[in-house]
C-alpha cells in the first residue's frame, strides 16, 4: 500500500491520537483479537463536532497505520479522502456510543472465540475469577438483533450500555469503552481474559463464586493496584514493545 503520511497535515494532538489508535490495532492483532477485517476500534477526535477515527475497511489490524485511519462524522461522511470504505456495522456501533457517551474517547469491539462463546451463555459473566471482579463492577448486556447495520438499533445499544465500561453483545462479541485508548485496551484485555478463564473453568469441576462484597469494593482496589495510574501504568510498556517489534504503525 502507498498511503501518504498525514503527520504534517494534522495537528500534533490528532497525530498523537492517530499513533495511539494505530498502536491499539497492532496490539489487538498481537493478542489475537482480530477477525480478518471485520471488527473495529474508534477514537473520538478533540473538539465539539463528535468526529472520530476508525479503521479503513479492508485492512487487517496489523496493517493499520496512523495515516491510514479514516476520519468520519456522525453521518458516516469521510472527512479526509481515503481509498478505503468504512465498515457500516462498525460505524453504526461506534457512532451511537460516541454520541451518547461524552466520556467514551475510545470504543473497542471484538469477535473473539472466547468472547462470542461467553456472550452466547445465558449466565453471562460469572463471578469466578479475579479478572471477573474487575469487569462485573461496570458490566452491561445488549441482546442480539442481527448484524448491527440498522439505525433503529442505535438508541437501544446506547441505552443498554448506559454508563458501563464493559458490554457483552449477546451472540456477537465484546465491547469496551475508555476515557483514553489505553483504558479501552486494558479493559478489553481484562474482559477477554475473563471470558477465556470462564470457559476453561467450566470445563472442570464445580465453580467457586466470589463474594458480592468483594466485587462491590473493586473500584478502590483497582486504583490501589495501579498506583492511581490506571491504564497509563501499562500503556507505555506496550508502546515500547511495539517500538521494538512493529514500529511502522506510526507511518
Amino acid at each position: 500500500m502507498n498511503i501518504s503520511s498525514l503527520q504534517h497535515e494534522v495537528s500534533a494532538a490528532e497525530w498523537q491520537l492517530r499513533c495511539d489508535l494505530a498502536a491499539c490495532y497492532r496490539l489487538a492483532a498481537d493478542h489475537g483479537w482480530g477477525d480478518l477485517v471485520f471488527t473495529h476500534i474508534s477514537a473520538r477526535l478533540p473538539g465539539p463536532d463528535h468526529h472520530f477515527l476508525i479503521n479503513p475497511y479492508g485492512l487487517l489490524f496489523d496493517e493499520i497505520t496512523a495515516s491510514s485511519l479514516i476520519t468520519v462524522d456522525h453521518h458516516c461522511n469521510k472527512l479526509r479522502e481515503s481509498q478505503f470504505p468504512v465498515n457500516p456495522a462498525g460505524f453504526a456501533i461506534h457512532s451511537c456510543i460516541h454520541q451518547a457517551r461524552a466520556d467514551a474517547a475510545c470504543v473497542l469491539h471484538t469477535h473473539t472465540r472466547a468472547g462470542i462463546a461467553v456472550s452466547a451463555q445465558a449466565c453471562g459473566i460469572l463471578p469466578i475469577s479475579q479478572q471477573a471482579t474487575f469487569v462485573l463492577g461496570s458490566l452491561a448486556y445488549h441482546d442480539y438483533e442481527g448484524v448491527a447495520i440498522r439505525d433503529d438499533e442505535k438508541p437501544r445499544l446506547a441505552a443498554d450500555l448506559g454508563q458501563a465500561d464493559y458490554l457483552v453483545l449477546r451472540n456477537h462479541g465484546l465491547l469496551t469503552v475508555g476515557s483514553s485508548i489505553a483504558e479501552a485496551f486494558l479493559a478489553m484485555y481484562t474482559l477477554e481474559n475473563t471470558c477465556r478463564i470462564q470457559l476453561d473453568a467450566q470445563a472442570g469441576g464445580e465453580l467457586i463464586p466470589i463474594k458480592t462484597e468483594i466485587i462491590s469494593g473493586i473500584a478502590s482496589v483497582i486504583k490501589t493496584v495501579t498506583v492511581g495510574m490506571g491504564a497509563n501504568l501499562v500503556w507505555p510498556a506496550l508502546l515500547r514493545k511495539l517500538a521494538r517489534s512493529d514500529p511502522d504503525y506510526k507511518s
